[in-house]
């Protein structure tokens, strides 16, 4: 009865499917606009149908810190180009040490090159940690 192993959580299961999508010529600043108003942290730098970098809130900050003008500054100057990337069938745990590992807190999902959806470190945290039943 109780005896059936539990399945490892995997990425598919936690991931945003809420996902930015810009090419490599958007202005940081729409880049971050659309980031602010999905209420994301990254945004997936496309060429075409295939992902070509990741925009993050960091990228970002460091975009604002060097004093360029992020109005007419383009993503692919600030982005990571071809970033790690884990399939749906990823375990969290084999996400969680990808991310820590190389320092960083948005993964984009891939099934084979195509993009499903972005993981991010607070996605795979809330794995961990069990919130109270709400009351009315």
């Amino acid at each position: 009865m109780g005896d059936r192993p539990r399945r490892a959580q995997t990425v598919g299961d936690v991931m945003t499917t809420r996902v930015v999508t810009t090419s490599p010529d958007e202005t940081v600043a729409d880049a971050a606009a659309a980031m602010v108003r999905q209420k994301v942290g990254s945004a997936l730098i496309m060429q075409g149908r295939f992902l070509a970098g990741i925009l993050t809130e960091r990228d970002v900050l460091r975009a604002a810190g060097s004093g360029s003008d992020l109005t007419s500054s383009p993503v692919s100057a600030w982005m990571t180009k071809d970033p790690e990337h884990a399939s749906p069938e990823t375990t969290i745990e084999e996400a969680a040490q990808l991310m820590l590992l190389h320092g960083f807190r948005h993964l984009p999902v891939l099934e084979g090159r195509e993009v499903r959806g972005v993981v991010s470190l607070r996605d795979l945290a809330a794995t961990r940690i069990s919130r109270p039943a709400q009351r009315d």
